[in-house]
């Protein structure tokens, strides 16, 4: 099992009709760095269990019905009396969005130490996110995952987000103290290190404890660095209606097929760079099918399967 700590958002997706001057629609999805992962696992097939602070609001029932049909466990979540986070969300021509965030005071980060009690058996726990860098809870989160890494595989992905949180809330060379595998974007990348080869800062986050580090690339697939060997994935073609939650299936992706593998529960000793690379590879193809359709939609591992008998199909 793969626990997963952070929090659910409520992307409200703008949609405001020609020549209406009075009146702007919101079309409201369950998303959310850390949710949309947890939801991309289950999905996979991975059994996962979700730990958040979720709302007692009208966005709470949402994003517990969301994860409950996907097939999260909810034991270990919190009904949380503050209200739930809103992010509304605005789509370029390339289907990139960019966010405006409603999150002061809300549910996601108001953890206190006994609402984190343990993993319950996870062999892996993954954090990140605005769990790890928003007050008052991040030093909740960030004890709870270096107290974890005594017993299971650590995954931590920054998912930098500039409007709620500065540069110095991202500690990621301390966290990679914690972490077994860091995920991030080049966009995070080029946000934590303005102008840093990303070979570079591939080898100072291995230096300080990280042993598997993917940097997702878009269209141009992803970096793979395991202890400073390196190699390159490409990116499947898809017809994209946006890229919201790709980062984050693209996650569930990786994790799913290093737990098939047997490699989660400890500190990633038998896995080599072609596995991870193949990890990677399959998490590409995760990402790329949550591209083609609206939302954090990940997809059913019956959809991957019917995707590639397809693909062999058309090979013949």
């Amino acid at each position: 099992m793969i626990a997963v700590l952070g929090e659910c958002v409520a992307d409200a997706f703008a949609d405001r009709r020609p020549g209406e001057l009075t009146e702007l629609a919101l079309r409201v999805l369950p998303g959310g760095g850390p949710a949309n992962t947890a939801v991309a696992l289950a999905r996979l097939g991975t059994p996962t269990r979700f730990l958040g602070r979720l709302s007692g609001d009208v966005f709470g029932d949402l994003f517990r019905d969301h994860l409950a049909a996907s097939g999260v466990d909810l034991s270990a979540s919190v009904r949380a009396a503050e209200p739930s986070t809103l992010a509304v969300a605005a789509l370029d021509g390339q289907g990139q969005a960019a966010y405006s965030f409603h999150a002061e005071g809300t549910a996601d980060w108001q953890w206190s130490p006994d609402e984190l009690t343990g993993l319950g058996g996870a062999s892996c726990l993954h954090t990140g996110s605005l769990a790890l860098v928003r007050e008052p809870g991040r030093d909740v989160v960030e004890s709870f995952a270096a107290a974890a890494a005594g017993q299971a595989t650590v995954s931590i992905d920054p998912n930098v987000r500039p409007s709620l949180a500065a540069r110095e809330a991202y500690q990621v060379t301390r966290w990679c103290g914690i972490a077994d595998i860091l995920k991030l974007s080049e966009d995070d990348l080029a946000f934590l290190l303005p102008g840093e080869p990303v070979e570079r800062a591939c080898d100072a986050w291995h230096a300080a404890g990280a042993r598997l580090i993917v940097v997702t690339r878009g269209a141009s697939g992803a970096l793979v660095s395991l202890e400073g060997a390196r190699a390159t994935v490409g990116a499947p073609r898809v017809r994209v209606v946006d890229t919201v939650g790709a980062g984050d299936a693209f996650t569930a992706g990786l994790l799913h097929h290093l737990s098939a593998r047997g490699l989660l529960g400890g500190r990633l000793d038998g896995l080599d760079l072609d596995t991870a690379t193949e990890a990677a590879a399959f998490a590409a193809q995760v990402a790329a099918m949550t591209c083609a359709v609206a939302g954090a939609n990940p997809p059913w591992a019956h959809q991957l399967t019917d995707l590639n008998a397809d693909h062999l199909a058309d090979g013949a």
